[in-house]
């Protein structure tokens, strides 16, 4: 398949969708991509799927989709994941987590986990009305 390959879905906001996530994730993997990059990217667009739903979308609608969009490059995987909720500043948000988080919590951790996957990590409000949360993975 010539690169770049970009795959979208939308689904709806809700935890019961992370396996249809996680799935077609799955169906994007290329044998170039060493299997260990993919399996952190899976636990960071898992992570930031799951971050919408529970966050994002928590006082929302619950007719809201989630659209994601995966890109694959030559030499990094893109993910990108969009929302309708208050923007925020990410970067600010991780410095303020607190370095000993209780790690048998059910949360807490999720940003600092895709901030640690990821080698560009962002969060954008755009002209949409959307939030984009970018995760770039390089390989």
């Amino acid at each position: 398949m010539p690169l770049p390959q970009i795959t979208q879905l939308q689904v709806p906001s809700s935890l019961d969708s992370l396996a249809r996530v996680l799935s077609w994730f799955d169906q994007l993997y290329q044998s170039f991509i060493p299997k260990s990059v993919w399996l952190r990217c899976q636990l960071a667009l898992a992570e930031g799927f799951t971050n919408a739903v529970r966050h994002a979308h928590k006082e929302l609608s619950p007719d809201l989709q989630i659209d994601l969009e995966v890109t694959i490059l030559e030499q990094q995987v893109e993910i990108r994941v969009w929302d309708f909720g208050i923007p925020f500043d990410l970067m600010k948000k991780i410095k303020e987590i607190p370095t000993d988080v209780d790690h048998h919590s059910g949360g807490g951790r999720g940003l600092k986990l895709m901030r640690d996957i990821a080698d560009y990590l962002s969060y954008e409000h755009g002209e949409d009305g959307r939030n984009c949360l970018l995760i770039v993975k390089q390989f």
